[in-house]
């Protein structure tokens, strides 16, 4: 029996049999007396043997009274005689009786841990949380010697942890090998240098994490020179973001300066176009209202946090003119409405003050700038402080409050799925924890319509009626997420783990939504494709707590693959519920420009999930844990080859600034190209031969991501890094696949405005 979910075999720790039980007197044989332990003969009487031929040797007297008396009556009969109602003659039952009812106690066992070990990665996370807190508490009433479940044969544990569970198992100094990837330690010092500590720790979810794995196998098994320090080459050698740059914020800075209002009126519009539908962190109109009456009367006296919140939008909007080269030369930069923003409601002292609903705004913006700007870790520092102070305001709980008016309620709920929103990119970009424990939200879903149908009588009752929301969601989305997400409820509905396939051939779960669309009166919306994509996002981040916490560490190869099959049925579940004007994977002749960036951003979205989701498929191949790969673990790593593929697929063949910053989400489009960049390399240099068709298609495909990266370094430092270390890898390893050193030129540079 394995050392998951079990008691320990005795035969396996024989340190932790009962000694006693070996001298039991009930398993005495009738008129045999055992030596008694407490008679001993004396030393000066010992003789060894040989010294006298027929010595006499002393019987001792027996140390404990047996049951079974000459008469033939006992005082008590044994089990065996009281169930057959048959007179006891004192006889106890031999050890092979025992021993089979402990093979049928075992052979029960091994079935219960096989079911457990089947149903277990379709788990939501409560319900596996409720799993390893239960063995752990069977484990510290028991001898077991390890409170957790580990896999057989498993080499995911330090050698002393691993001579715990098997004595007989030899230690070895090499470190262990995770089939998953991902780990319970760290390799790095982050508090080495500046810059390793400017990067901080990057997890196995991060696309950083791979490409530094692939350069440092590369690397290692690279039979030229490579010119390297003679120290392995920390992490923060593939990291292409701006952490390791300073951010300027000048003080004193002018606060009573604005732009004027025709400027401002064409950042307010920027803004509200290109950041709003993705992330609604403040009501539209509300927002508007206290805009005009700002600029309109002189004599208006906003607070410092909502004169921050402005100054942020301006900050955005120019970083996003910057990029559009739209940029006008008498305006200030966005470097400039930051500082302004900092230093009204962000530095100093302003997060010792406790926070309201504006402050949490504030806060959210501030780290959605971060991001734009390739500041990550600031970023998810800031969205950390954020997401604290919306839980103090207790925007993770339904509101029940009277006092606080139905559309106030839904601005609220949508602050709080923004923040999640936000953090989940982070999540993924510094393959960190997420900030936030769902089992602890009931903020319900955001309902899909607009701010200006808050008044309508039907979207009313919608709201203030929960019984009345939940159906419409149930109807609206997949099953999975037809609930707000309480006490950690996930995607309930069981899918059988295989080989995926696209749901929309065999289903037509998409006809029942835009059923429900029609007969509700609902028109497609930004609020519709925004609750498309926080469900979506739901899934990811319960996709990242099971592949990728320190606990999946503990699985089998056969538990991972199973897993990662459930969660790719999962995505395509999703996919088959998305109405015709956001659905991306059909060919629709009827979709209108209207709805393009909300497209864009849901097929990136998409295939991001299912590469975090497939990605472990790649590593499977790399480690020699249990045994080769099975089929399904074949077909899910096709599968993430083929979602990078797709990725990519999605950009013009020739770059495109307006479709880059016009429609793609331009704050975290590097951030996908080098997911699915990544992915290509690993099957290209671990799982491709050199003059096959799969072998041309991904270096056409490679090429046509450096290519991307390349144009997007003339705006954008951190794509310049990013391209500088893709070439990097084709300049060392790439030339056996026709990689050209000269082809590899840059022909952009960028320049710091």
């Amino acid at each position: 029996m394995s050392a998951n979910f079990g008691a320990p075999s005795y035969s396996e720790y024989p340190e932790l049999v009962d000694e006693s039980a070996l001298f039991n007197t009930d398993w005495v044989v009738p008129n045999y007396a055992l030596p008694s332990f407490e008679a001993a003969v004396p030393e000066d009487s010992f003789t060894p043997p040989g010294d006298r031929v027929n010595a006499k040797v002393a019987i001792p007297r027996n140390a404990q009274r047996t049951n079974w008396t000459a008469s033939g009556r006992v005082s008590r009969a044994c089990e065996n005689c009281r169930d057959q109602k048959a007179k006891c003659s004192g006889h106890r039952p031999d050890a092979s009786n025992r021993n089979r009812q402990l093979n049928d106690l075992t052979s029960q066992v091994n079935s219960l841990e096989s079911l457990l070990r089947d149903i277990y990665p379709r788990l939501d996370v409560s319900s596996s949380q409720l799993v390893d807190q239960t063995l752990t508490e069977m484990s510290s009433r028991t001898p077991l010697p390890q409170s957790i479940p580990v896999a057989p044969n498993s080499p995911t544990l330090p050698p002393s942890h691993t001579q715990q569970v098997n004595p007989s198992l030899p230690s070895t100094d090499a470190a262990p090998v995770f089939p998953l990837g991902s780990a319970d330690y760290t390799e790095e010092d982050y508090n080495r240098d500046d810059k390793i500590q400017a990067m901080g720790f990057v997890g196995e979810h991060s696309e950083m994490a791979w490409l530094y794995r692939l350069k440092r196998d590369l690397d290692q098994d690279s039979s030229s020179p490579i010119k390297e320090t003679p120290e392995r080459p920390a992490i923060s050698s593939v990291n292409y973001f701006q952490d390791d740059s300073d951010i300027s914020v000048p003080d004193p800075v002018d606060l009573t300066r604005w732009p004027p209002q025709h400027l401002a009126d064409n950042l307010v519009d920027a803004y509200f176009h290109a950041v709003h539908p993705a992330f609604p962190i403040f009501g539209k109109a509300t927002f508007l209202n206290h805009y005009r009456s700002f600029y309109s009367n002189p004599n208006s006296r906003p607070g410092k946090r909502w004169l921050a919140l402005l100054n942020l939008v301006f900050a955005i909007a120019t970083r996003h003119s910057h990029l559009t080269d739209q940029l006008r030369p008498d305006q200030d930069d966005h470097q400039t409405f930051f500082a302004r923003a900092w230093n009204l409601s962000i530095g100093k002292v302003a997060l010792l003050d406790h926070p309201d609903l504006q402050q949490v705004q504030v806060e959210g913006l501030a780290a959605f700038y971060l991001l734009s700007i390739g500041q990550i870790n600031r970023s998810w520092r800031i969205i950390g402080i954020a997401i604290r102070s919306a839980v103090t305001m207790g925007l993770n709980l339904r509101s029940e409050s009277e006092s606080v008016p139905h559309f106030s309620k839904e601005f609220r709920y949508r602050l709080w799925w923004a923040l999640f929103m936000l953090d989940t990119v982070l999540c993924e970009m510094t393959g960190r924890p997420l900030s936030m424990e769902e089992i602890f939200c009931t903020t319900p879903l955001p309902v899909p319509f607009g701010e200006e149908d808050f008044w309508d009588d039907r979207v009313v009752q919608l709201i203030t009626s929960q019984e009345t929301r939940g159906a419409f969601f149930t109807s609206l989305l997949s099953d999975s997420t037809s609930t707000p997400p309480q006490g950690g409820a996930g995607r309930k509905n069981s899918i059988q783990a295989g080989p995926s396939q696209p749901k929309w051939e065999t289903r037509t779960p998409q006809a029942m939504v835009e059923s429900q669309i029609h007969h509700t009166g609902l028109a497609p919306n930004t609020s519709l494709y925004f609750l498309y994509a926080v469900d979506l996002a739901h899934l990811l981040r319960e996709a990242i707590n099971m592949l990728y916490a320190p606990r999946a560490t503990r699985m089998s190869c056969r538990e991972i693959e199973s897993t990662i099959a459930t969660f790719n049925d999962h995505a395509d579940d999703w996919l088959s519920h998305l109405p015709a004007e956001f659905h991306f994977a059909i060919p629709n002749a009827s979709a209108t420009q209207r709805f393009a960036q909300q497209r864009s951003s849901l097929a990136l979205r998409f295939y991001a999930t299912k590469l975090i989701i497939t990605q472990p498929s790649l590593r499977l191949y790399q480690t020699a844990a249990e045994g080769t790969p099975g089929t399904i673990c074949d077909n899910m790593a096709t599968i993430c080859v083929q979602s990078a593929c797709q990725m990519l697929d999605l950009l013009p063949d020739e770059a495109d600034s307006s479709w880059l910053y016009g429609i793609a989400p331009w704050w975290c489009i590097l951030h996908n190209i080098m997911q699915s960049t990544t992915v290509l390399f690993v099957e290209l240099f671990t799982r491709t031969h050199l003059g096959t068709h799969k072998a041309a298609s991904l270096i056409q495909r490679v090429q046509k991501a450096t290519y991307w990266l390349n144009e997007m370094s003339a705006k954008d430092p951190s794509s310049q890094r990013a391209w500088l270390v893709c070439m990097d890898i084709l300049s060392r390893h790439g030339s056996k696949f026709g990689f050209d050193s000269e082809l590899l030129a840059p022909t952009a540079v960028y320049v710091r405005s």
